[in-house]
């Protein structure tokens, strides 16, 4: 089995784990959700609490196992796999990261969401622009616009631009952890212009492309 694999199985059974071993120790009604300035607005029964993250966490790593046998655009998908496979490693790493953000908080070590959050999230977003600069065109991962999807030109011209615009952001993210109260922003705020701007970049990049194909004879 390959060792991608083998962490994302690890990553699973340790998500499980945190939640046996913990679960003597947590009341029984935990903290699940904060709001944006970091202060608590609800709380779940200890079961399904304890539960929630790590059930996704395998849930995610069965489903992004799953994508490159799906796509039929597959063999692209290979062109760029050990990037993506870093990709599945650190996504479900942040989902652990919440999961056992969560458990201490409930065992007393309440440390403020809006302090640890930023750090995972700036980390995820700077590789998506690793990610992003060695994707190739693919139904499932990357910037999927109707104009990337239909010209590998304006595919590889978005992801470029992209890629740099993510790793912005990703440090963006970062500076998050030195303004607690705002750091929601810090999050938001960019990953959305991004999104808007590579869009609206995926578009005008396809216009120019049409304008240099000569016209179709009848």
């Amino acid at each position: 089995m390959e060792k991608d694999k083998l962490a994302a199985i690890a990553i699973v059974a340790l998500s499980f784990a945190l939640s046996a071993y913990f679960y003597p120790q947590v009341p029984d009604l935990i903290a699940t959700h904060w709001n944006a300035q970091g202060a608590v607005d609800a709380y779940t029964p200890k079961v399904p609490g304890l539960l929630i993250l790590p059930v996704l966490i395998l849930l995610l790593a069965v489903l992004f196992d799953a994508v490159p046998r799906l796509d039929p655009l597959r063999e692209n998908i290979e062109k760029f796999r050990s990037h993506y496979n870093w990709f599945i490693i650190l996504i479900l790493l942040f989902m652990l990261l919440l999961h056992a953000q969560v458990i201490l908080w409930n065992i007393g070590i309440q440390v403020s969401p809006n302090a640890t959050l930023p750090i995972g999230l700036g980390i995820l977003f700077f590789y998506i622009g690793v990610l992003l600069g060695s994707a190739k065109r693919n139904w499932f991962i990357g910037i999927r616009t109707p104009w990337t999807m239909s010209s590998d030109v304006v595919w590889e011209k978005t992801h470029r631009v992209g890629s740099l615009l993510f790793k912005i952001a990703g440090a963006i993210c970062l500076a998050g952890v030195f303004f607690e109260k705002l750091a929601i922003y810090f999050v938001i705020i960019p990953v959305l212009s991004v999104a808007a701007f590579t869009f609206a970049y995926s578009y005008l990049e396809y216009r120019k492309e049409m304008k240099k194909k000569p016209p179709h004879r009848q």
